[in-house]
């Protein structure tokens, strides 16, 4: 939404002798947007007759590193920066583009002005950032992700209230803020059209990036009126050979029903009726031409459907696009190691190739081995789980095997089938099969060889099918090494290793922790405290996803009707104090960092690393809003 609404001069008088005095005015004196901008720049200790906080420009060096790395932004914009002065041209003002750290990177405007601007560093190679400058708009609109207008004494600042200003984000083709476009005047009034201008500059600025970023891929350009194909209110959108959106500009995410956090996630069939096949092949059959479709709330569109030069061969009949959604995909919540590893087992889930897990205690082995039954071909077949590590010893003999009926004291009358048999047709999960006793090892490779058991006191052979996983805390080929298991039971086990990652390793923490508060309270919309949210990113969770589990379900059961915050109030008391114990770490493990809000930094980077940048996604896999995200990646800055 805009946050563009100004408010009379008596009203924002008075609301100013109010912040003069330190204190924020009631709700509705002022535009919401500058109310919370007075109350971020209060709370960040900022006085708004004090000197500025970090004013001096960048170096000549730093700056020269600003405009490197908005390099694409400033040539697309440049000549749109044109167009707007030649707009506002004698009004006695300037236009700005800065970064996405606030930084002014390019400015022109009229020698006057300029000259007046320079006095409170409005020029290239300063600061905008609200934590600098206080409310302004290029700070403001950064903060906000959206148009601003910050007029006269709405400027926290008493040295910057000589100006008026609009400013709008620009949008990059994959959903991250670039830069802001900015028009800064005297204060006598801003210009009638400045909204307008600045959110029409913006718009040709994004344009001109996705075409320059997206011009050899499969492209749409969407409108709800024919005639409108061609304008600058097209949407566009780029998909890729498996017809997800890869790119798109805010029109056409608009046209679609979808947010900017839906780029990289959703797939062009599940926003638009017509198939990927249908677009690729109208595509080659008529590139340019325009078709219509709709949209997934029934909405009329034209479509024109641009080939580029990297279109996916033709296949030899229609493939189906539909995304999977099975037990496995479910374990996919955006941590790589763990994609690979279900990635790697949905090969195998179909194949007779036994699997074996590796990792820690309390990472999921069991829950993946019941997602892999549940997507193999014995879904409909039982999958019987057995814990080496639970049972006596004299009874996993018993346990796995069966027994004849009177085989020991104690035995039931009629025996007992046993673990193995009861698995036939489905799925035997051999859970911490590292504590299995050796001469127990020997009988079950002998199962396994023979596809046949015989139960304890003997009996006739009974042939079985099953399929095998086996998991273990323990790293079994280092027990091989040591004697401690058998090599050729190792090597009948080893079809295919795989290894889950500790959670203290996964860069999806906050995307589990919403997903386990969803199911343990539904429908309230649990969430951390930030403190505790730090907390848990620095804390190395020795049980792993069990103790998740644990600490959310206790959290859980002591909200209150109402509340919706996770607080240090809600944890058990003891795991308080491990939260609050300074956590020992190898050396090197980039968790391990002196302080919580270190460690929150450390995996806000290494989620925006696993995201490729693109800050949408890495907010939406660290559970939190991008403007919370971009504030928190400007304020180390």
């Amino acid at each position: 939404m805009d946050k563009v609404r100004s408010q009379p001069d008596s009203a924002l008088g008075h609301a100013r002798q109010m912040l003069d005095r330190g204190t924020l005015p009631p709700a509705g004196i002022v535009n919401p947007a500058v109310a919370q901008s007075w109350q971020r720049c209060l709370g960040a200790g900022l006085q708004p007759f004090s000197h500025y906080a970090g004013a001096d420009p960048v170096s000549g060096a730093c700056l020269a590193q600003a405009v490197e790395r908005r390099r694409d932004l400033l040539l697309r914009a440049r000549p749109v920066m044109d167009y707007l002065y030649a707009q506002t041209e004698g009004a006695g003002g300037m236009v700005i583009l800065a970064d996405d750290h606030g930084v002014v990177i390019d400015a022109l405007g009229d020698a006057d002005f300029l000259e007046r601007a320079d006095r409170v560093a409005l020029r290239a190679g300063a600061s905008w950032h609200e934590d600098h400058r206080g409310t302004n708009a290029i700070g403001t609109a950064l903060a906000e992700a959206a148009p601003v207008v910050v007029h006269g004494g709405e400027h926290f600042f008493e040295q910057n209230r000589f100006l008026s200003c609009t400013a709008a984000p620009v949008i990059g083709p994959e959903g991250d803020v670039l830069g802001v476009i900015d028009i800064s005047g005297p204060h006598r009034g801003p210009h009638p059209h400045s909204v307008a201008l600045v959110r029409t500059a913006g718009h040709m600025i994004e344009n001109q990036l996705f075409e320059a970023r997206y011009g050899d891929a499969l492209r749409l350009r969407l409108h709800s009126r024919a005639e409108g194909l061609g304008t600058l209110g097209e949407g566009l959108v780029a998909l890729s050979e498996a017809g997800r959106i890869v790119a798109a500009n805010r029109a056409g995410l608009a046209l679609l029903g979808l947010e900017l956090a839906d780029i990289g996630r959703v797939r062009i069939e599940e926003a638009l009726s017509l198939r990927l096949a249908a677009i690729q092949d109208y595509g080659r059959r008529r590139p340019g031409g325009v078709v219509s479709a709709s949209g997934a709330d029934g909405r009329s569109l034209f479509l024109r459907i641009e080939p580029g030069r990297r279109m996916v061969p033709r296949p030899n009949r229609a493939p189906s696009f539909e995304p999977v959604r099975d037990a496995l995909s479910e374990l996919d919540t955006g941590d790589e190691r763990m994609a690979r590893a279900v990635e790697r087992a949905r090969k195998v889930a179909s194949k007779p190739i036994p699997l074996l897990l590796q990792g820690e205690s309390g990472v999921g082995k069991e829950l993946f081995a019941t997602a892999i039954h549940a997507v193999g071909p014995r879904r409909n077949q039982p999958i019987v789980a057995v814990n080496c590590s639970a049972l006596p010893e004299h009874l996993i003999e018993a346990e796995l095997f069966g027994y004849a009926p009177g085989a020991f004291t104690g035995a039931r009358r009629d025996g007992s089938p046993g673990r193995i048999r009861e698995a036939h047709g489905g799925t035997l999960f051999l859970d911490e099969i590292g504590d299995m006793p050796l001469a127990l090892q020997t009988r079950l490779l002998r199962v396994l060889q023979e596809r046949q058991v015989v139960p304890l006191g003997g009996g006739k052979p009974t042939s079985v099918d099953f399929a095998l996983i086996a998991a273990s805390h323990r790293p079994l080929k280092a027990e091989v090494e040591a004697g401690r298991f058998r090599a050729d039971l190792y090597y009948r086990l080893n079809g295919l290793t795989l290894v889950l990652p500790p959670l203290r390793e996964r860069s999806d923490l906050a995307v589990l922790v919403t997903r386990m508060l969803d199911s343990f309270a539904p429908d309230i919309g649990l969430r951390l405290e930030p403190d505790v949210a730090a907390a848990f990113a620095a804390y190395r969770w020795p049980g792993n996803l069990r103790e998740l589990a644990n600490v959310l379900r206790f959290a859980c059961a002591l909200i209150d009707s109402g509340e919706d915050i996770v607080g240090w109030d809600h944890l058990p008391e003891d795991f308080v104090e491990d939260l609050r114990r300074p956590q020992a770490a190898p050396v090197g493990d980039e968790i391990a960092m002196a302080t919580l809000r270190a460690a929150s930094d450390s995996l806000i980077d290494r989620m925006v690393a696993a995201s490729g940048g693109n800050l949408s996604e890495a907010a939406r896999r660290l559970g939190i809003s991008r403007n919370t995200l971009y504030r928190r990646i400007n304020g180390r800055r």
